[in-house]
């Protein structure tokens, strides 16, 4: 089976794309692997930076992902700042209290969850896997399951629930990262038969 470092910290992530990246055995990113700064200006940058640096630790391919919530009327941020918009440190409860705080009396409540795939190999390839979902946002935080900005967000494909809402089955069949593990993997399975 194809060997991966999964790069990314976040059980809730990891469990996704786990569930969805069957044909690739993940490792866990070495513990002795320091953070790695988001320096990137856009979620494909972060997403590849993430990558290309575990995979030239690992000396094996590393796959990692970048998420972000656009909102419209905020001029699409947070953005690739989402994990940390109330601050360095800030909790996801932190992170979507400013959001809720910013849109408060705001008509236009579009949104967007945009997340980037990427797998990168010690010898300088990579394959990048994007996925978006549209859809709006709550004025009150809705559902307690998932993680970030779940809870406030309700997907336009969806029957008027927040992904917070839903069980992780039914956001895994339209999240902006199941949409991005499809497209990662269609290209994935490309690369392995070439």
């Amino acid at each position: 089976m194809f060997k991966a470092v999964l790069a990314t910290q976040n059980k809730n992530k990891a469990k996704e794309i786990i569930q969805i990246l069957t044909e690739i055995e993940f490792l866990p990113r070495p513990s002795d692997f320091p953070d790695i700064e988001e320096s990137g200006s856009t979620i494909e940058e972060n997403a590849i930076l993430k990558a290309v640096t575990i995979a030239e630790h690992a000396k094996i391919p590393s796959l990692a992902d970048d998420t972000g919530l656009e909102v419209e009327e905020l001029n699409f941020t947070p953005g690739v700042h989402s994990a940390r918009f109330a601050g360095e440190g800030s909790s996801d409860l932190d992170n979507v209290n400013k959001v809720l705080s910013l849109m408060e009396n705001k008509s236009n409540r579009t949104a967007m969850f945009k997340t980037v795939i990427a797998m990168a190999f010690p010898d300088g390839k990579l394959i990048v896997g994007k996925g978006e979902v549209k859809g709006s946002l709550t004025s009150q935080i809705r559902g307690t399951n998932g993680f970030g900005y779940d809870a406030i967000f309700i997907p336009q494909t969806g029957d008027g629930r927040t992904f917070g809402q839903m069980s992780s089955e039914e956001k895994n069949s339209m999240s902006h990262r199941k949409l991005a593990l499809i497209d990662f993997k269609s290209k994935f399975e490309q690369f392995i038969k070439q």
